[in-house]
């Protein structure tokens, strides 16, 4: 019996309430141009079996607290060196003024990003810490977390490798945070590989960080980076990790696959940007395999298909801002959130603002902060439609 005959068998076993087997992912995968759409199929159905017509986002603010790094990952444009115009280094001052507007605009999302540890490399991060009566990022954190919820905006902070001990006091303010897998693959990290030169991306140090999240219940969001020098067999490896993760502590919130691009300023300059079969097949395969779960992809990434990918298997945009640029991908704006909409209309999708944390996974959130998401929460833990718009 060929692959292309035992596949579909392979496939409708997870219909029937089956796990997928990691080989037959790695045998559909491979040959996806063949069995694509049989694939497309059977995402789509537990898409709408698992999550139903509802599409969700988050209406967010990104905050570019500090794009000093350690890390030099070959294809990002975040980090910044200090003699660059992109550096950002936000002062408390800046942070309650952008919680402000960000609340003027009913976003319920503070998307706090930074460099990883960038005082362990350069003096400029250690001084304007210092002036600011921190010796930590992390410590920093702890506090804009606090001023942004004090104006009625909830933190979701994203700054690589925290320690358990660093999470645990985020924890107090956050309702959520991230840090994304990318891949469990050592061999990107070889010489002349992507992450060569970001040891922070040493997937047993990722992996350590998810499950300190999942040890102290943190809803937690993670993901994958499509097309970067991987192969299918490691996006797998690293979509079957983050499952082991999820089943054994249930905090993965959400799995974000991000389709790379390439920026002029990085030494991945002329790096081919992943086909879009190629990459719908990543959302499709990681439905299959974790039927349940959140999945999404940044519809800024792909803006003029985005939509498409309803039909393999998401069900959310991730965050969404009316207000500040996707500094991570600054050559893409997003969407109007009216767009998107419309778009999900005319799929038939219904779409709903929901906050930084899932309404399934506010449970784990603190006392104190479900009290605060249930003054604009609905009956089914969304943001209540009437405030978001």
């Amino acid at each position: 019996m060929s692959k292309l005959e035992y596949e579909p068998e392979s496939l409708h076993r997870v219909l029937d309430g089956h796990d997928l087997e990691k080989q037959d992912a790695i045998d559909i995968a491979t040959n996806f141009k063949s069995t694509a759409p049989f694939v497309f199929k059977i995402s789509q159905k537990l898409r709408n079996s698992r999550k139903g017509n509802v599409i969700s986002f988050s209406k967010k603010s990104f905050f570019n607290i500090i794009n000093l790094c350690r890390d030099t990952c070959s294809y990002c444009t975040y980090k910044s060196e200090p003699s660059e115009s992109k550096i950002s280094m936000m002062e408390p001052k800046n942070v309650v003024e952008l919680a402000k507007l960000a609340k003027k605009y009913h976003c319920t999302e503070a998307l706090f990003v930074t460099g990883e540890r960038p005082e362990q490399k350069y003096q400029l991060a250690k001084d304007w810490l210092k002036k600011n009566n921190f010796t930590s990022t992390s410590e920093y954190l702890i506090h804009c977390s606090e001023l942004v919820l004090n104006e009625g905006i909830f933190p979701h902070t994203n700054a690589g490798n925290l320690t358990q001990n660093e999470m645990q006091e985020l924890k107090k303010t956050n309702v959520s945070m991230g840090v994304m897998l990318e891949n469990v693959s050592e061999r990107l990290r070889h010489k002349g590989m992507p992450h060569e030169n970001a040891p922070s991306k040493e997937p047993l140090a990722r992996l350590e960080v998810l499950n300190n999240a999942g040890a102290l219940k943190i809803p937690m969001t993670t993901g994958i980076l499509v097309g970067i020098g991987e192969t299918f067999e490691e996006i797998i490896d690293s979509i079957f990790a983050i499952k082991q993760i999820h089943e054994k502590f249930g905090n993965i919130q959400e799995i974000i696959l991000q389709n790379f691009h390439p920026k002029p300023d990085t030494e991945m300059n002329d790096h081919q940007t992943p086909s879009e079969l190629y990459f719908k097949m990543v959302v499709a395969i990681c439905r299959i395999i974790m039927p349940n779960s959140n999945i999404q992809i940044p519809p800024n990434l792909s803006p003029y298909s985005y939509q498409e990918f309803l039909t393999a298997g998401i069900n959310d945009w991730g965050g969404i801002s009316p207000i500040t640029s996707d500094y991570v991908n600054p050559e893409f704006n997003w969407p109007e959130i009216k767009t998107v909409e419309e778009n999900c209309n005319k799929l038939n999708f219904e779409l709903k603002a929901r906050f930084p944390v899932y309404p399934e996974f506010i449970p784990l959130v603190n006392n104190n902060l479900k009290q605060k998401l249930s003054l604009i929460a609905d009956t089914d833990n969304y943001v209540k439609e009437d405030y978001w718009r």
